[in-house]
Formats: C-alpha cells, sequence, structure tokens
C-alpha cells in the first residue's frame, strides 16, 4: 500500500490521541478554552448535538484499554464484571477525569447503571447526570417521554456551563453533526468498496479520535482521509468478507482489530464506536430540535444490545446487514463479561445458522496485550471458509 503525508502525519496522531489515558488532547483544548466546559459521555449513546450546542466540548468516556492498570477500581466491584466499567472507574480514582466538568451516564445494563452511582458518590464534585432511556421504543408516548428526558439534560448542561441552550443553537449542532455523521457513513462505504485500501484498524483509529476532540477540528481530517483513500493503492488479497458484532460498548486493543485483519478478514462493518455513530439518517433539521433527537433515537437508531425494539428483531437486522454487504460470515467480538453482548448472541448465533451464515465467536477485554490465541482462532475459522 502506498504511503501518503496522511498515513504517517494524521493516523500517527489519531492513534497517539486514542492510546493516551491522560486526555492530553482534551487538557490542551480545555487550556485553549478555560471558560467552556467538558462533559463526559459513557458509552452507548449520548445526545451530543446538546452538549455542543451548550458550548461545551463531548469527549468519549470509553474506559481506559490496555493503557490503564486497574489498582483501585477493583475494591469497588464484584469480580465478574466487565473492564471498561472498571477502567473508568480507575480513570477517575487516579485523577485522570479531573477536567471533566460533568459526565453522562445511561441505562444500557447493570453495570453502567451501578458505575453512575459510583461515581456520584467517590466524585461529589462532578456533576454525574443519568439518561433513561425508553425501553418500549413501540409505546405511542416513547417519543413525548424521551423528548422531556431531553429537555431535563438540557436544563442540566445550562447549569453546568452556565448557558440556556437555544433551539436555534441546537439546530445548528444537529446540522453539523449530520455533516460530520455523512463523512462516516461515507468513510463506511469507501472500506466495504474496497477494504484492501481502508484496514479497519485504521478507520478505527480515525473515528476514535473524534470522540476526544471537537468535531469542527475532526471534520477536516475525515475529508481529508476521503479525499486520500480512494488513491491507494493496494493489491486486494484473498480474504474472507466479515461483519464484526458485539463490540459496542467495550472497545478492543486496536492491534486485536489489526490482528484479526492480518488473520485474513477483511471488515467490511462493525459496531464499534456506535454511540458516536448511532443514527441511519440525518436528524431532521427542521421542526422542534429536542424532538427531532427523541424521534431520532425512536425511529432511525441502528439496532444494538442495549437496545429493545420489538418493531424490528435485532437478529433479522444482522442477518439482513450481512446480505447487504455480500459479507462471508460474521465474527462475534465480545467483551468478558458483556451480558447483553452475550444474551444477544443466542439470538444472532440461531439467526445466522437458519440463514447458513458462518460465523465466530470471540471474546476480549481491555487488558489485552498478546493476540496470538484470537488470531489463531480467526486464521482457523478462515481456512476452513477458504478451503473447507
Amino acid at each position: 500500500m502506498s504511503v501518503s503525508t496522511f498515513e504517517v502525519d494524521v493516523l500517527a496522531r489519531c492513534r497517539e490521541i486514542v492510546e493516551d489515558p491522560a486526555f492530553t488532547a482534551v487538557r490542551r483544548w480545555k487550556e485553549a478554552h478555560p471558560y467552556q466546559k467538558v462533559v463526559g459521555c459513557y458509552p452507548v449513546y449520548s445526545p451530543i448535538e446538546l452538549v455542543h450546542a451548550a458550548g461545551a466540548l463531548p469527549v468519549g468516556i470509553i474506559g481506559g484499554g490496555n493503557q490503564v492498570e486497574i489498582a483501585h477500581a477493583d475494591a469497588r466491584f464484584q469480580s465478574f464484571i466487565c473492564s471498561i466499567v472498571k477502567s473508568t472507574l480507575e480513570l477517575g480514582l487516579t485523577g485522570r477525569l479531573d477536567l471533566l466538568d460533568g459526565i453522562f451516564f445511561h441505562s444500557i445494563c447493570d453495570p453502567a447503571r451501578n458505575l453512575a452511582a459510583v461515581f456520584a458518590r467517590n466524585f461529589p464534585n462532578l456533576r454525574v447526570e443519568y439518561i433513561h432511556y425508553p425501553q418500549n421504543l413501540a409505546s405511542p408516548t416513547a417519543v413525548t417521554y424521551f423528548r422531556a428526558e431531553l429537555e431535563r439534560i438540557r436544563a442540566a448542561l445550562a447549569e453546568i456551563t452556565g448557558r440556556s441552550i437555544a433551539d436555534e443553537a441546537l439546530h445548528d449542532s444537529i446540522v453539523l453533526y449530520n455533516r460530520w455523521r455523512t463523512r462516516i457513513r461515507h468513510l463506511y462505504e469507501l472500506r466495504q468498496a474496497a477494504p484492501e485500501k481502508l484496514p479497519a484498524a485504521e478507520a478505527y483509529t480515525l473515528l476514535r479520535a473524534g470522540t476526544l476532540m471537537p468535531v469542527e477540528e475532526h471534520l477536516p481530517l475525515l475529508e481529508a482521509a476521503l479525499r486520500k483513500i480512494p488513491g491507494r493503492t493496494a493489491k486486494r488479497q484473498d480474504r474472507i468478507r466479515v461483519v464484526v458484532e458485539g463490540a459496542f460498548c467495550e472497545q478492543p486493543p486496536v492491534d486485536l482489530i489489526a490482528a484479526i485483519e492480518q488473520a485474513g478478514c477483511y471488515l467490511l462493518d462493525d459496531d464499534l464506536l456506535l454511540g458516536w455513530r448511532w443514527f441511519t439518517g440525518d436528524v431532521p433539521e427542521d421542526g422542534d430540535p429536542l424532538e427531532a433527537l427523541a424521534t431520532s433515537y425512536i425511529d432511525r437508531s441502528v439496532y444494538c444490545g442495549t437496545k429493545h425494539d420489538t418493531r424490528a428483531p435485532k437478529a433479522a437486522h444482522l442477518v439482513q446487514r450481512v446480505r447487504a454487504l455480500g459479507a462471508d460470515a460474521v465474527l462475534f467480538l465480545c467483551a468478558k463479561f458483556c451480558e447483553p453482548a452475550l444474551f444477544d448472541y443466542a439470538l444472532y448465533r440461531r439467526a445466522l445458522e437458519e440463514a447458513g451464515i458462518p460465523h465466530l465467536f470471540l471474546e476480549f477485554e481491555e487488558k489485552m496485550w498478546i493476540f496470538d490465541r484470537a488470531r489463531g482462532e480467526v486464521e482457523t475459522f478462515v481456512e476452513s471458509m477458504l478451503f473447507g
């Protein structure tokens, strides 16, 4: 593959930002904007448009990855709990989150619910907000309920920032984030059309950096990528084309994603960083902006292990996605002890087997350094498909 300034400079910068547990890039932003606030967003979905409209910086707090030693957080939780909960608390207990003025948690699973309470107890000076998402998306009152919840979050953000959020400001933020999400969709389309030109590990690093910088700074990086990547020269290799499912909350190490690719897979699509590319289409830019966000969550959000929509079974969505992309198989990349992902796996597995779609289950933890076993399992799976 040809190497350009994009690979050398932009991707290296993004990797440095993503793997920095001290959040140096965010701290620099805060030093440059001393009167503006920083609001943490725990996976999966947060209304980042509201944070932006309040003049604050939304920052993805997505665990510590394999860059943080767990020395204090273990004592606050039971043994069988996912890595992201422990490492997120460890970031707080070691002062790495002292740059936050507020943080959002959600009703996505029991550990996330408990983490919000643990944060509120351990960091009394940090504004902790817990967003209650509608559980019955088919209810005729779901939009009304969620709009009211977003109104409450708007008021909380106004208290954090000292700045009320006008509808006009929220509208402008929605327009900006629609543009950002459009670029992300194009990046995925480019990867699906020519996966040899854009490895998933690179795309992931580029996108995750966007959770740690202003959208106004990340947009030019995305647009540069969209200009540069089609011109790359790379030979298509004899690999299988897979869809990755199950990594919507805790994120696998970047090197694990790379190892899976090197083992013989092209990753056409995934559910990584799902909360930051949550909607299947644009948020409506006309009418009441709060209602636009609420209806987008109800009607235009992606299927996910943390969302229960009786109108559209998740397993049917997965089968449809695999067929639409022309993928050969599904790779379940699930965080250890992630109950939503493991519960879904039973449903997905049955649906894939009925549809005759091969699949492989892999479990990961944030704190992984050696990927030989995972790589070996993927290589065996790939060989069974290519030569079996």
